[in-house]
This record gives structure tokens, sequence and C-alpha cells, in this order.
């Protein structure tokens, strides 16, 4: 039940750090579920390996078709993600088939985000996200009413410029290939498969640490502690920064994934 009441927080590919509603189930309420999602278009496969998921996303043609004509999203469009569990080894790890991916278990839930014109009126400007509206559901296709819709919301906002679509490229046809790791070096970390490489870096005082991110979800740096920071949101090929003054050991999360967890190690 404790994974259930976070799906919402990681709808359609991200996130989710928990946030304080702005009339959020009243605004969910709009979204039934859909009952023929099946027979939309299967538009992306993912595998999260933040929370061992197996995750298909659907989409009506409608929208395939725009969006792959370069048109807008268009109202009535419903976006519908299925999550799985991934089957596990013995050691806990996800089992992969051959092209790499995870392999499905049990049904967890489905989140689904709709757009409608006018939707979105009631929500304040930090998080609107235009005219989209989100729901969670449990396998037995009910709303999944201890859900945090608000945190949907929190997760797409950094994408408003692909109409707060996080998977948008999948979507297109185009997904993008994996981008190229940073080259190593003092400071640079690498953000890839929701895990941070080195999961421990070790600069000197005052030294800029620099994080890049490959991930297609947002991600955000934060420290941990008496000395608590965070970063700015660094989106699929960006980077963000932190410069640290004093000498120690600092612990990091992100603040979106909070499962994702670094060390930074600050030499005199």
């Amino acid at each position: 039940m404790k994974n259930v009441r976070l799906l919402a927080a990681v709808a359609l590919g991200s996130a989710s750090g928990a946030l304080i509603g702005y009339s959020a189930l009243a605004g969910g309420d709009k979204v039934a579920f859909p009952e023929n999602f099946d027979k939309d278009t299967l538009y992306a496969i993912v595998s999260r390996y933040d929370n061992k998921q197996y995750r298909e996303l659907y989409a009506t043609p409608a929208a395939v078709d725009a969006v792959r004509k370069g048109q807008p999203i268009p109202s009535g469009t419903v976006l519908t993600l299925v999550q799985y569990k991934a089957q596990l080894d013995a050691a806990g790890e996800p089992l992969k088939d051959a092209s790499g991916r995870f392999q499905k278990s049990d049904l967890i839930a489905y989140t689904v985000m709709e757009k409608r014109d006018g939707w979105g009126t009631e929500y304040k400007d930090d998080i609107r996200n235009g005219e989209w509206e989100y729901q969670a559901f449990g396998p037995d296709r009910k709303v999944n009413d201890k859900a945090n819709l608000t945190a949907c919301f929190a997760c797409h906002k950094p994408h408003a410029g692909q109409d707060f679509v996080i998977s948008l490229a999948g979507l297109k046809g185009t997904p993008e290939g994996a981008m190229a790791k940073p080259a190593p070096g003092p400071g640079v970390v690498s953000i890839s498969d929701f895990k941070f490489g080195p999961e421990t870096v070790v600069v000197n005082k005052g030294q800029t640490i620099t994080w890049h991110n490959s991930d297609s979800s947002p991600h955000q740096v934060t420290i941990t502690g008496a000395k608590a920071q965070r970063s700015s949101i660094a989106l699929k090929g960006q980077t963000t920064q932190l410069t640290l003054a004093d000498a120690g050991i600092y612990d990091y999360i992100c603040g979106l994934h909070p499962a994702m967890k670094g060390k930074i190690e600050v030499k005199e």
C-alpha cells in the first residue's frame, strides 16, 4: 500500500517530491479510467531503475497523429501509464530481456493524464500544468484516493516547453538515443539510469561539482543533514552544479527521486 500511495508522484516518467495540494483531487475527479487504453498507441516502454518498475505508456491515436505532424497536442488527449513490478533475481535485481529491458511482473497501478480545453484554471501558476489533469488508479482500475496528485504537477512542471509531457520524444516516434556520458574528471558526476556515478565524488574545498543528467526524467541534487542545500533542476542533457566551502562528508539524494543516493567528500 505504501508504494501505491506514491504512484502519482512518479507519473509518466518521473518524479516525485510530496507537496501540499491546491484542489488537486477535485481536478483529478474529472479524469475517468480510460477503459480501452490498450487499444490506443503503445508509444514507449520504460525501465525505471530507481523503483524497479517496468512501465508502458499509451496515447490516444489523435494525439500521436498530431504530434508526428508537428502539431500541438490536441484537447481530448489521454496518456496512460501502466506500472508493473519488475521481475527480480535471487539478489533482488531486475531481470532483463534480450534488449536490456526489465521483464514485467505484477501490475501495480495506472496513472492517467488528460488534456481538455479550459482545464487547469483552478490551480495557481506555480503548479498549473497548462490544461492537463492527473488521476491515479489502483490495479482494480478504481481511483486511488490516497495518491498525492500535486506531486504529478510538480514533476511535470519543469517540462512546460514540451507541453508538460516528459515522454514527448517517444510520442513523436523519435526517441532520443542514449547520451554519451561526460568524460570522467575531478568533480564530475554522471546521472544515468537513476544512479549517480561515481556514487562518491571527492573534491577540494571551494571546487565546483558538476552533475550531467542523461536520464529522460529531471533530477535535483539535494544535500541532506545540517548543511542542507539544493541544486537547480537538471532536465535531460542539462547540468547542475554545487560548490561546498567546508571540508567534510556530505550525503545527498535526488530531491525528485529520493531512492537515488550519493556522497561528496570535501577535502582541506
